[in-house]
């Protein structure tokens, strides 16, 4: 699957085990995340089948700085020239190449195991820079407004977006979407996390979709409502 429409103008674009969302909604493309490294013909395809190119992509912007959400970053950006935009808290090892941040397992064994499998706090990555620093409260006046939401917990700088009031949740992993809507696989703070999480449920999207897993177009309050109560 290279193309997976979320709502009308949204799309979700496997990138690895990892999401990207592409929004389209003018002359202008904004990807969101740039998935495990190696994926950035994910992206071109996928912008090719909504018949467009990849100098269309003027904005590529960021849920958080974790490896599986930056890896094709530094190929996106040669290819489409696309302004740079993440939380403060995580540029600094995104412009380093890391070390990252560690991180304890959310609950339970799959996530434990997960979490050994996919995260190594010692990887680099190939740097790059951040064009503009966003925070929590302002909105991007990109593709209709991008409201930023500060959500952090699974990493200090982890953002989640409201596009075009509550029409979608971009979650990134404040929750993922595997076998149901739950916790990330870990968290820097957990306690932390469990704010941000009822943070988004509290907001009460029409949809939802993560950085892990699939979206959610039905319901979606009451989905992010029961995942950030269930323990």
């Amino acid at each position: 699957m290279v193309l997976k429409k979320i709502i009308d103008g949204a799309y979700l674009v496997p990138m690895g085990n990892a999401n990207a969302v592409l929004l389209d909604a003018g002359p202008e493309l904004v990807l969101i995340d740039a998935g495990f490294p190696g994926k950035a013909n994910k992206v071109f395809d996928a912008v090719a089948k909504l018949g467009r190119k990849p100098s269309d992509i003027k904005h590529l912007v960021f849920t958080h700085g974790h490896p599986d959400h930056i890896g094709s970053a530094v190929p996106l950006i040669q290819a489409t020239g696309a302004r740079t935009y993440m939380h403060a808290a995580d540029v600094p090892m995104v412009e380093s190449g890391g070390p990252f941040r560690p991180m304890k397992p959310a609950p339970g064994l799959i996530r434990n195991f997960m979490l050994r499998i996919v995260f190594d706090e010692k990887e680099r990555t190939v740097p790059f820079r951040i064009d503009q620093h966003i925070a929590g409260g302002e909105t991007l006046p990109l593709v209709g407004g991008l409201r930023v939401i500060h959500a952090p917990g699974h990493c200090a700088g982890q953002v989640a977006f409201l596009w075009q009031e509550t029409r979608l949740l971009i979650a990134g992993d404040v929750f993922i979407n595997i076998l149901g809507a739950g916790d990330p696989i870990g968290f820097e703070d957990e306690a932390e996390g469990r704010r941000s999480q009822r943070k988004l449920a509290a907001l009460a999207p029409q949809a939802v979709c993560f950085g892990h897993g699939g979206s959610i177009v039905k319901d979606a309050a009451s989905h992010l409502e029961r995942a950030a109560t269930r323990r």
